[in-house]
């Protein structure tokens, strides 16, 4: 595991925790981060609604959700993004932004395919566009990760990923809610129900100039020095020893089991809750309306300026001492969903309960990217070893909180929100036992 570069900077105060946001390589990071928000929406819960419309049935629609499985996997190819450049494009711009303009083009492409498709005439051509933008999308995430580890410095990486998702909340609605707002004016203004999709599209696919924008504009990051046998042989050679050598380097590091354990565990109790926050939210009283009013309204800002909180407490502190504030309050948060099942059908109380859990969840999050990131730093693998470490974090999201729902019926809501809050324990021993083994000092700026 490489240390941090001699030259890191002395923790600082509060003015300086907010002067990082206004660096030059801090804010291309943030406007790539719309730029990967901006696609996920159009192969998911805006494709939904421009298929309800179009008649198609429910259980076709529902089978959709699998179009979202490359963001899942994309790890398998991540290696591709390591070992070889984009023929012309990594020549006239390096590799990580030969590969960035590549793929935002073609998610520019797969976008206007998509918008061109009709679900009436082809339901398997509209299947193939928007598997496309997935697959586009998620090769752009790989790509946008590699890149803010490589472009920023081990104690900027917190307040570049809350920027980035600051942003990339900001993309998902543009092709959520802004793409239906575009949609229903075109309808209003007697364009062609028929054609409205389309240029809605194509007015999603022309906002990822932002991000095309942002990558003319940065600097490539310092290419990193590779083992001869990830940059010599055929492709298929390089690929398979960019593979071997980003699991095997990961894999030879002291507490390499612990600190994967530990990565699928600190956002299990967040995960956990949350996968059942809005059945319980309906299911004590509220309508859907009211609960979408409030989670995509005030806790989509509690979560914003959450991300930019934990940005600042992680430029502030050391990272194992932003770890456990991020770790007790996740886990205090989910103490609020007991006390809403206590009080049952109150406004005021679902409001601040949605704050509590949008604003310590997005401290969390952030400051776990920064760890995950700053654990990427062999930077000749940074791209498949990010990849990586995502997808175990999604273990704890997707199939340890999987059977939520029966523990849930079983105890009741207060017991559940209860034993949800519980879980986050082991990964807070697991945090513990790394630092009692000295293992976040690699991560602190060298004292001088």
């Amino acid at each position: 595991m490489a240390a941090p570069p001699d030259s890191a900077p002395a923790r600082t105060g509060f003015f300086d925790s907010l002067a990082v946001y206004f660096k030059p390589r801090v804010l291309i990071v943030l406007f790539l981060g719309f730029s990967s928000g901006l696609p996920l929406a159009l192969s998911g819960s805006t494709l939904s609604v421009w298929l309800v419309e179009r008649g198609v049935d429910l259980a076709t629609i529902g089978l959709f959700s699998l179009v979202g499985l490359p963001y899942t996997f994309k790890f398998l190819w991540a290696p591709l993004v390591d070992a070889l450049d984009v023929p012309v494009l990594s020549a006239m711009l390096g590799r990580r932004r030969g590969w960035l303009v590549f793929t935002q083009l073609m998610l520019i492409a797969t976008i206007v395919f998509l918008g061109f498709c009709d679900p009436i005439t082809s339901i398997r051509l509209i299947t193939l566009g928007a598997v496309l933008v997935a697959i586009a999308s998620a090769t752009q995430d790989i790509v946008v990760d590699a890149f803010r580890v490589e472009s920023l410095e081990t104690n900027e990486q917190a307040a570049g990923m809350a920027g980035y998702v600051a942003a990339y909340r900001i993309g998902m609605l543009a092709s959520g809610a802004g793409v239906l707002v575009l949609v229903a004016w075109l309808e209003s203004i007697g364009v062609a129900r028929e054609t409205v999709w389309m240029w809605g599209y194509i007015g999603a696919a022309a906002c990822m100039i932002v991000g095309l924008a942002a990558t003319l504009l940065a600097r490539e990051p310092a290419a990193p020095a590779k083992p001869k046998e990830e940059t010599t042989g055929n492709p298929l050679h390089r690929i398979v020893a960019t593979a071997t050598g980003a699991f095997g380097e990961f894999l030879s590091r002291e507490s390499a089991v612990a600190i994967l354990l530990f990565v699928v565990l600190y956002k299990f109790c967040d995960a956990f809750a949350g996968v059942l926050t809005a059945p319980f939210v309906i299911s004590i009283g509220f309508d859907k309306a009211t609960y979408a009013a409030v989670v995509k309204g005030v806790g989509l800002a509690a979560a914003l300026i959450g991300g930019f909180a934990g940005g600042m407490i992680a430029r502030a502190l050391p990272l194992s001492t932003s770890l456990w504030i991020g770790g007790i309050l996740q886990m205090a948060s989910n103490l609020t969903f007991c006390w809403l099942a206590i009080v049952g059908l109150s406004l005021p109380a679902l409001t601040a309960t949605i704050i509590v859990e949008n604003f310590t969840g997005a401290i969390g999050t952030v400051i776990f990217v920064a760890y995950l990131s700053a654990l990427c730093g062999n930077r000749a693998h940074t791209a498949t070893q990010f990849a990586l470490l995502t997808a175990l974090a999604a273990v704890g999201r997707t199939t340890l909180a999987s059977g939520g729902g029966y523990v849930a019926e079983a105890s009741g809501w207060a017991l559940f929100f209860a034993i949800t809050a519980l879980s986050a324990i082991p990964s807070l021993i697991l945090l513990w036992w790394l630092q009692w083994r000295g293992h976040f000092a690699q991560f602190e700026p060298k004292k001088t």
